[in-house]
């Protein structure tokens, strides 16, 4: 129809209202394995008058696979810092794509005078049989037709092998918890919590943050968030010689259990001392007196005896608690979330005050200071992307990495306005140096900067103009309790699949043929490839090599 304009685009592709940024993929074959989601979008212009409806008929043999949302735009109230690189897609405050929802009931809206987007996901499961499969997708408006678009899905005679490193999105569940506004451990708070946990093992995060207490992260000091500790406290007797503490598991065996279900490989347990320099206690609640209260927070002092003699007793019936429930060897520990060097004396005296009890478990911080690691005090460093060279110069034997809000200059991240191949490149960097974990801090977190108060994340993506929108969480809290996806967290997801190609490639032909493949073009986290090209080619040349040199 001459009033209708459509085009097929990549899911790299970040498609604004005024149709910039639109890029049409010339390749119109999708290639993947047993067990990966294919994604692409049909973007399409309106020209005519009014708003109208369009609707859309899928033709294919693998019709049952073929899944279809709407890309909806979002308000971007900040969506970047002022310092930053070149290669934001926009810089002004806006309405941009992130959200997937379901289509409404008339159809997909046609919008006059703009381009929208059409999401298409290709879920090729265990069980389908390798070869091609044709896709047709009929549009039509009132009974008219609108278009056709076609592709073709291949699928390899392999399958996608598991994420070989942990992932984690850190999730916020006392934001479920208000957003829904149920009680927490509530029959419909431990539902909501599943679907958003079975969310993010769908897109390939397999590590769940596990509040055994309130997470003291992003926090004002002085104030708190929602409680939802997990472990039961009971203060039993209290004198001269010290306070004797009793210890209730019931809930955090309810949420591994949820985890395990749903899929979760991995649990790191909330951080034991408060963020930025583990100065004081996390909120802890527990029964005194017949009184559920607060025993310890900011007020204590995180290297004082009263706190120091309560984790000589909760850390080792904790280590119980987690051998009868299978997944010791699974767990990973946080002292406090990003301390700097002015924190270093602060850090460890926490690290010295748990260090004998969790001698046999993982520790893990995000911190971007060397010296930390040099002196012993952490593990398991998770570096900061930005701030890599002197840990890959003299490198631990376990390095991960992070981004967040002030990674925001020439390396990868997920913001909203950021090019979708500078969230997806991160998959190739992770093999590419061989890093053993990456985790963000913001899976579902709506609340402003520091907790100040709620937000609501279908008005507010930047925690009240604090992050770069995006930067707090990947999903929207959607109706029913269920979240709804946004287009960062499938590349994330797509990201994580690369890398899981890339490692299923090297146990065919070698990690050095693979690095052949990559290394075609500088690919550091610095400078890579400023398009989506590289990326869809990269995939295309690994899948074709595994079909060639066979995996099943």
């Amino acid at each position: 129809m001459m009033d209708f304009e459509s085009k097929i685009v990549s899911s790299v592709c970040k498609v604004f209202a005024d149709g910039s940024n639109l890029k049409e993929m010339k390749e119109t074959k999708l290639t993947g394995l047993r067990g990966e989601t294919l994604s692409f979008q049909i973007a399409y212009r309106w020209n005519g008058q009014r708003k109208n409806y369009g609707t859309i008929e899928v033709s294919s043999p693998i019709k049952e696979k073929v899944r279809i949302r709407m890309v909806d735009l979002v308000p971007c109230e900040y969506p970047c810092h002022p310092e930053r690189d070149k290669g934001y897609l926009a810089v002004t405050p806006g309405l941009y794509p992130d959200r997937l929802s379901e289509l409404p009931g008339p159809g997909f809206p046609l919008i006059a005078g703009q381009w929208r987007c059409l999401w298409i996901d290709l879920a090729l499961d265990d069980d389908i049989k390798a070869g091609e499969y044709p896709v047709t997708l009929k549009l039509q408006s009132e009974g008219r037709p609108l278009c056709d678009a076609q592709i073709t899905c291949a699928v390899i005679d392999a399958a996608l092998p598991k994420l070989p490193i942990p992932f984690t999105e850190w999730f916020h569940s006392d934001c479920l918890a208000e957003y829904y506004q149920v009680d927490v451990f509530s029959d419909k708070y431990w539902k909501i919590v599943k679907e958003f946990v079975t969310a993010a093992v769908t897109h390939k995060c397999n590590m769940l943050l596990t509040p055994i207490f309130t997470p003291p992260l992003d926090t004002e000091v002085g104030k708190e968030r929602l409680t939802v500790q997990l472990v039961d406290v009971t203060v039993l007797s209290s004198g001269p010689e010290g306070t004797q503490y009793e210890f209730g598991f019931s809930n955090l065996r309810k949420w591994v259990r949820m985890a395990l279900e749903c899929g979760v490989e991995y649990f790191e347990f909330s951080h034991l001392f408060s963020q930025w320099g583990a100065k004081a206690a996390p909120k802890i609640m527990a029964d005194k007196d017949g009184i559920r209260q607060r025993i310890f927070g900011w007020e204590t002092d995180a290297s004082g005896r009263e706190y120091r003699e309560f984790l000589h007793q909760f850390l080792p019936a904790l280590k119980k608690e987690l051998d009868l429930l299978g997944i010791a060897d699974k767990a990973y520990f946080h002292i406090s979330d990003e301390p700097h060097m002015d924190h270093l004396d602060s850090y460890r005296k926490a690290w010295e005050t748990v260090a004998g009890e969790l001698k046999d478990y993982k520790l893990i911080d995000a911190l971007s200071d060397y010296d930390f690691y040099q002196k012993g005090l952490v593990q398991n460093p998770v570096c900061a992307i930005d701030e890599l060279n002197p840990f890959l110069e003299k490198r631990p034997e376990h390095l991960w990495v992070y981004y967040c809000t002030s990674q925001c200059i020439d390396v990868p991240n997920h913001f909203i306005v950021l090019p979708g191949y500078r969230t997806r490149i991160l998959g190739v960097l992770l093999y590419k140096y061989q890093l053993n974990g990456f985790l963000h801090w913001g899976y579902n977190f709506y609340h402003s900067e520091l907790s100040h108060y709620q937000i609501n994340p279908y008005q507010c993506t930047d925690a009240a103009g604090a992050f770069p929108s995006g930067d707090p969480f990947l999903v929207y809290p959607g109706p029913d309790g269920k979240p709804e996806n946004s287009i960062r967290q499938v590349l994330l997801a797509e990201a994580m699949s690369d890398y899981c190609a890339l490692t299923a490639l090297e146990n065919l032909i070698g990690r050095e043929k693979v690095l052949e493949f990559i290394n075609e073009e500088p690919v550091t986290f610095r400078e890579f490839p400023q398009d989506e090209t590289y990326l869809l080619k990269l995939r295309q040349k690994v899948n074709k090599a595994i079909a060639e040199n066979g995996i099943g």
